[in-house]
């Protein structure tokens, strides 16, 4: 049996590989790195949703089409909700476009982990990759039930404001809020697989508390930065006035719905990096 010089062993490296212990960096700049593999799983998931179906992508304007509908009878014709001023199916579907995308992103990013197991178990990326791609793959949808707003705008005769170029900041405050609260439940799911029974029910309850067959402005003024603590009445308010000209003045509530949506992002994100090492394990 050989033996090594002990003055040579001294000056070998050793690497000792340890799994990480409480907060970990982000690394941000593997997202960039795997920058196709998102896309490759965007495009999955867009295509999955529509595979065999028989109306495609009908799918994403029939959802939030007859959910106005049932908005409009029952709390339009029946419970009377004040609607701001406007024809209550156009102020009830514009709020439910940026709703759809939402709950969209938050059921697909909350069960992601558990539905790419094989490729979870098989090779290494940054996790993250995967409740994002969930989230993007919405963005057709909410594509084509934007344009049947617009269509019915046309149809109530409404035309948009100057106010629309914050559209594409309001739709970023969604997924944001979106992606936040999904890398907690995605996380969370993983370990507790009870978590996904959970998600349908949270979603429900998150649609009544958001002013969507209702205007916030049913609320006295110094509780409605508060009520914005949830981050979709910021959203749901701004796309109304950005495009229907409410003058709900949302601007507190949006800076309000901001920073929630911003702490949900940032800690579920750090969260989810925490748990991340466990992943391959329990999924």
């Amino acid at each position: 049996m050989t033996t090594v010089d002990p003055s040579i062993q001294a000056t070998i490296p050793v690497i000792r590989i340890e799994p990480s212990r409480g907060w970990v960096s982000l690394k941000l700049k593997e997202l960039w790195e795997y920058r196709e593999l998102l896309y490759f799983l965007t495009w999955r998931d867009i295509k999955v949703r529509y595979k065999q179906t028989a109306l495609g992508a009908a799918w994403a304007v029939l959802q939030p089409f007859m959910t106005m509908v049932v908005f409009s009878l029952f709390f339009g014709k029946l419970a009377q909700i004040p609607s701001d001023g406007l024809p209550y199916p156009i102020f009830s579907f514009a709020a439910l476009v940026p709703w759809t995308f939402f709950a969209y992103g938050l059921s697909q990013s909350s069960n992601s982990l558990v539905g790419s197991a094989n490729l979870i178990k098989k090779v290494y990326f940054p996790r993250l990759v995967v409740p994002i791609s969930s989230i993007l793959s919405g963005i057709v949808d909410f594509a084509l039930s934007f344009v049947m707003l617009l269509v019915l705008m046309v149809y109530f005769g409404i035309f948009p404001t100057m106010n629309v170029i914050w559209l594409p900041a309001l739709l970023l405050l969604a997924g944001v809020t979106s992606l936040g609260v999904g890398l907690w439940l995605s996380a969370l799911n993983v370990e507790y697989r009870d978590v996904r029974y959970v998600i349908p029910f949270l979603t429900q309850f998150w649609m009544f508390a958001t002013p969507i067959a209702y205007p916030s402005n049913l609320l006295p003024e110094f509780w409605r930065p508060i009520y914005a603590l949830n981050p979709m009445v910021g959203v749901v308010e701004g796309f109304r006035w950005a495009l229907l000209g409410t003058d709900t003045q949302p601007g507190p509530m949006i800076v309000a719905s901001s920073l929630a949506a911003l702490v949900l992002l940032v800690s579920g994100a750090f969260y989810f990096k925490r748990m991340e090492k466990n992943f391959a394990d329990l999924v």
